[in-house]
C-alpha cells in the first residue's frame, strides 16, 4: 500500500534543495541561505587561522619568506581541499540528495555483497568514528569562534581583556538557551548577515592588498617549498595552524540536502572563496608592512573607528557559525537514532514547515556545558587552536577513505582512477592530521576523547540491540502455529484494535503472548506493527507501507522510514485506515514490550559493555514519546531477558 501522507521527494524530480527550472527567486534564496548556514564556520576562520601561525603557541617570525609561505599554503589548501575535494567531487556522492558521513555510510551499505568483507567493516568503523568526531568539533567550534571574535576587544584596549572570557561565556549561554525556540526566526537573518560579513572581509583584504600588491606573488606554490626548506620540522607544526582555514568544510557536504549542490557551488565559487582569499591576502600584506600587528592580523585590517562595529559583526558571524554546528549535532543525533546507533532521546520539532529543524535537550545542554568548560579551561583562542584542528583533520581523512570505498564498490571505478584521486586527497588530509597530532598534549586529546566516548556509546548500543533482537528471535513463537492454535482454542474478542509494536516482522511478539496468557482475551483486530529504517534519507510513498492479512483478524504491517524522518505510528494507522485496514483511534490500544536486561547472560559482550547498554536502555526515551503515541493509549508488558 502507498502512503501519500509520508511521501518523500520524487526521485525523478529535482534534487532536494534545488529550485525548479525558471524560479530564479528560489535559486537566489538558496544561495543566500547557503551563505548563512553552510559557510558560517569556514567563513569565520580568518579570525584565527593566520593569527595562530604568527602569534600562537608555535609562532614563526614575521618574515617575508614566512608570510609568503603561509599565504601560499592557505591558498592551495583552499583550492585542493575545499574547491576540488569537497565542492567538485564529494558533493556528487549524495544519497538521494542528502550528504554527511552517515549518508556516505548508507551509500556504502547499498553495495551488494560487501557487508561481510573486512573493508566494509573498516568503513563502518571509520564512519562511526567520523560522526563521533563531529561532536568534538561541535564543542570546540562555538568556543573558539566566539572567543576569537570577542578577543577583538583586546585590540581596542587591553583594559577590556578581563571581560573577554566572561563575555564569551555569556554569549554561549544565550546561544544554547535559545535553541529550544528553534532557528527559523534567526535563520531569516543568517544569510544577509553573512553577506555583509563576506563583503566586509573582502573589502578590508582588498584595500590592504592593493597597498602592497607584492602579496599576490604568494599564490605561486613555489613559496611552499621554500617555506619548508627553511623550517622543515617546524613547518610541519605550522600546518596544524594553517588547517584552521578549512574548518567547516565538512558542512559543505553535510548540508547538501538542505540547499543542493548547485546553490553550494555557486555560493562558494562566486562569493565565499573570493572573499576568503582577499582577506587572507590582505592579512599577508598587512604583516609584510606591519609585523607588529601579528598578535591579531584580522583586526589589524580594521580602521580604528570601525573596530567596535567589526567586533559586533564578527560576534554575530561566529554565533551563526556556531548555530550551524549545533543544529548539525541535532541532525546527526537524529540520524544515529534512526540507524540504531543511539538510544531514543526526546526530540522536539521546532517548525511545522521545515522537517529538519529539531531540538534535542540532552544534546544541547551537554554541548553547552562542554563549550563553557573548554572556554574556562583554555581561556584564549590560541589555547583552543591546539584542540581544534585534530577533530577536523581526522574527519576529513575518514571521509576520503569512505569516499574511496564508494568509488570502488558502489560506482565501480577502476583502481587506476581511484588511487590517484583519493591519494591526492589523503596526502593533504594525512599531512594536516599528522601536524595536529603533534599538538596532542596541548589540547588535541580532548576531541579525540569525546569521539572515543561517543563511539563506544554508539557501538555498544548497536551491538546490544542486535544481541537483544537475537535473544528475542530465539524465543519467538512462529505466527502460523500461533494462529493455528488460536483457531483450535478460540478466546474472547473485544471491540477495537490492538497494535503490537515489534522489532521483527517474523514470529509472534512476546508482548502478545504475555497479553493472551494473563488476560485470556484479544481485540477484534490485532496489528503486528514493525518499524523499519532504510539506508535512504526519505522513503518514497510507494515503499512506505506493506500489509499482510494473516486471517482471524490478524494483520502484519511494516512501515518504512528513512534515516532523516521521524516515525509517527498513529499517522501510519490513520493512513492504513484509509487504505482498507480500518481502525478507530478511540478504541485502539498500543502494546509495547518493556525489557528488563540482566547482565548475567553468557553472551560474548564484555561485562562493562553489558552494564553500559543496560544503563542506556533504562534511560532511553520510551517508544510512546518517540513514535507519537499518546501515553493513555499504551499498555507496557515487561519481561526479563539475560544478555
Amino acid at each position: 500500500m502507498q502512503d501519500s501522507a509520508f511521501a518523500g521527494p520524487d526521485p525523478s524530480g529535482p534534487e532536494p534543495g534545488q529550485p525548479s527550472p525558471g524560479t530564479h527567486e528560489k535559486e537566489l534564496a538558496l544561495i543566500v541561505g547557503a551563505l548563512g548556514v553552510v559557510f558560517g564556520d569556514i567563513g569565520t576562520s580568518p579570525l584565527y587561522a593566520v593569527k595562530e601561525c604568527f602569534s600562537g603557541i608555535h609562532a614563526i617570525p614575521v618574515e617575508k619568506v614566512n608570510v609568503f609561505g603561509v599565504t601560499s599554503l592557505v591558498f592551495w589548501t583552499l583550492v585542493v581541499v575545499v574547491c576540488v575535494k569537497y565542492v567538485l567531487f564529494l558533493l556528487r556522492a549524495d544519497n538521494r540528495g542528502e550528504g554527511g558521513v552517515f549518508a556516505l555510510l548508507a551509500l556504502a551499505r547499498s553495495s551488494s555483497g560487501t557487508r561481510s568483507s573486512r573493508a566494509y567493516a573498516f568503513v563502518v568503523t571509520a564512519a562511526i568514528f567520523g560522526a563521533a568526531l563531529i561532536y568534538g568539533d561541535g564543542i570546540i567550534t562555538p568556543a573558539i569562534s566566539v572567543l576569537s571574535a570577542v578577543e577583538g576587544l583586546e585590540v581596542a584596549t587591553k583594559a577590556l581583556t578581563p571581560l573577554v572570557v566572561p563575555l564569551t561565556c555569556a554569549i554561549l549561554l544565550t546561544l544554547f538557551f535559545v535553541q529550544r525556540w528553534g532557528t527559523r526566526g534567526v535563520g531569516r537573518v543568517f544569510g544577509p548577515v553573512m553577506c555583509v560579513w563576506f563583503l566586509t572581509i573582502a573589502g578590508l583584504g582588498l584595500v590592504e592588498s592593493l597597498r602592497n600588491p607584492e602579496i599576490f606573488l604568494a599564490l605561486n606554490p613555489g613559496h611552499i617549498f621554500t617555506f619548508f626548506s627553511v623550517h622543515s620540522r617546524h613547518g610541519i607544526i605550522i600546518l596544524g595552524s594553517v588547517v584552521l582555514c578549512i574548518t567547516g568544510c565538512e558542512a559543505l557536504y553535510a548540508d547538501l540536502g538542505h540547499f543542493g549542490r548547485g546553490a553550494i557551488r555557486v555560493s562558494w565559487f562566486s562569493f565565499v572563496f573570493p572573499a576568503l582569499l582577499l582577506n587572507y591576502l590582505g592579512q599577508g600584506a598587512l604583516l609584510l608592512a606591519h609585523p607588529d600587528k601579528a598578535f591579531n592580523p584580522f583586526y589589524g585590517l580594521v580602521p580604528r573607528a570601525l573596530l567596535y562595529p567589526m567586533v559586533a559583526l564578527s560576534t554575530a558571524a561566529t554565533v551563526i557559525a556556531s548555530q550551524a554546528l549545533i543544529t548539525g549535532a541535532f541532525s546527526l543525533t537524529q540520524q544515529a537514532i534512526q540507524m540504531g546507533y543511539c538510544p531514543r532521546l526526546r526530540v522536539f520539532h521546532t517548525s511545522r514547515e521545515t522537517r529538519g529543524q529539531i531540538y534535542i535537550p540532552l544534546v544541547n545542554y551537554t554541548l553547552m556545558v562542554c563549550c563553557i568548560g573548554v572556554v574556562l579551561a583554555f581561556r584564549s583562542s590560541s589555547g583552543l587552536a591546539g584542540a581544534y584542528g585534530i577533530a577536523v583533520t581526522a574527519t576529513m581523512t575518514l571521509t576520503s577513505i569512505i569516499y574511496g570505498f564508494v568509488l570502488m564498490r558502489v560506482w565501480n571505478w577502476p583502481l587506476w582512477k581511484v588511487i590517484p584521486l583519493v591519494g591526492v586527497f589523503l596526502s593533504f588530509d594525512l599531512a594536516y592530521f599528522g601536524a595536529n597530532l603533534l599538538k596532542f598534549f596541548q589540547g588535541g586529546w580532548f576531541p579525540l576523547a569525546v569521539a572515543a566516548f561517543v563511539m563506544i556509546a554508539m557501538t555498544t548500543w548497536k551491538d546490544g540491540r542486535s544481541l537483544l533482537a537475537q535473544k528475542l528471535r530465539e524465543s519467538r513463537f512462529p505466527i502460523d502455529l500461533f494462529l493455528e492454535d488460536l483457531k483450535l482454542h478460540p478466546v474472547h474478542r473485544v471491540r477495537g484494535a490492538a497494535v503490537f509494536l515489534t522489532v521483527s516482522p517474523e514470529g509472534t511478539p512476546p508482548a502478545l503472548l504475555h497479553h493472551l496468557k494473563h488476560n485470556d482475551t484479544l481485540h477484534a483486530k490485532v496489528v503486528l506493527f514493525t518499524l523499519s529504517t532504510l539506508d535512504v534519507p526519505v522513503v518514497p510513498d510507494g515503499r512506505r507501507v506493506t500489509i499482510d492479512d494473516l486471517g482471524q483478524g490478524f494483520y502484519r504491517l511494516v512501515a518504512r522510514f528513512g534515516y532523516m524522518e521521524q516515525p509517527n505510528v498513529p499517522k501510519v494507522m490513520e493512513l492504513v485506515s484509509r487504505q482498507g485496514l480500518v481502525t478507530d483511534p478511540q478504541v485502539t490500544t498500543y502494546f509495547l514490550g518493556r525489557e528488563t536486561l540482566l547482565t548475567s547472560g553468557s553472551s560474548r559482550m564484555t561485562a562493562w559493555r553489558k552494564a553500559f547498554f543496560a544503563f542506556m536502555s533504562r534511560n532511553a526515551q520510551t517508544p510512546m514519546a518517540s513514535f507519537g503515541i499518546q501515553p493513555n493509549r499504551v499498555v507496557e508488558i515487561g519481561a526479563q531477558i539475560e544478555i
